[in-house]
């Protein structure tokens, strides 16, 4: 069992204020990067400006990948050690990856009615992204459910490594099936025009992203460290 952290003390509170200044500068950073690319990239011959949601819709679906990356990692370390800090952190990258794929789907929508006609269709992309939101917000379900700490972070694991293995078929799914979406978008495949801007978007909220597990991650270790105080305090009372 990893060492108590204690809750954020007086002390702490310039770390505090730190936290919050590196958060709202990550934002700005993320606004400067949509920006310079909506206002330097030329409209695309058939879709006009609307091809522009690309600098917001890529990047959130790269990003998705990168925290059920850390979701599948935390989990299996959990599963082999038994460190609770594993499982905090498993859960903290799952909150954020639920975010970004709620989003990558909304904002998928949003571009596919005026390309496609429709708001939604079952298309292999779309209903495999669907899946890996349903079974990641079932995974914190679970989560807030289950009482028993060492049962919950277990089965948490379980879901969590089976959950992340969806994410090479999402990624896939436009090889593997005739799809109405178009294939793997990455800066091999955009014209140059636009590279720059989708990479730039890219990092700015991978930056924010890691910013936001590690925000999460430490919050919960807080909880967990009084959570475990509260139980000694209840045991020595006894």
């Amino acid at each position: 069992m990893t060492a108590p952290v204690f809750p954020l003390a007086r002390s702490d509170a310039p770390a505090a204020r730190g936290e919050v200044a590196t958060g709202v500068a990550l934002v700005l950073l993320l606004v400067a990067t949509q920006v310079y690319a909506l206002t330097t990239s030329p409209p695309e011959r058939d879709m006009g400006h609307l091809q522009k949601i690309m600098y917001v819709h890529l990047p959130v679906a790269w990003n998705l990948m990168v925290s059920y990356l850390i979701v599948a990692v935390a989990s299996l370390r959990y599963l082999w050690k038994g460190r609770p800090g594993d499982d905090l952190l498993a859960a903290a990258a799952a909150e954020v990856g639920v975010l970004l794929t709620g989003l990558t789907l909304v904002l998928g929508m949003i571009w596919a009615k005026p390309t496609w006609g429709i708001w939604w269709t079952w298309d292999a992309r779309l209903t495999s992204t669907a899946v890996l939101f349903f079974v990641f917000t079932g995974y914190l379900l679970l989560r807030s459910f289950v009482d028993d700490g060492e049962r919950r972070a277990q089965w948490s694991a379980v879901v969590g490594i089976l959950g992340a293995l969806n994410v090479p078929i999402v990624y896939m799914s436009v090889r593997w099936w005739r799809t109405l979406h178009q294939v793997q978008s990455d800066p091999s495949t955009l014209d140059p025009q636009y590279t720059l801007g989708a990479r730039i978007n890219a990092v700015a909220l991978c930056c924010l992203v890691v910013f936001l597990v590690r925000f999460r991650y430490r919050t919960a270790l807080r909880s967990f460290a009084a959570d475990q105080l509260e139980a000694q305090a209840a045991l020595g009372a006894r």
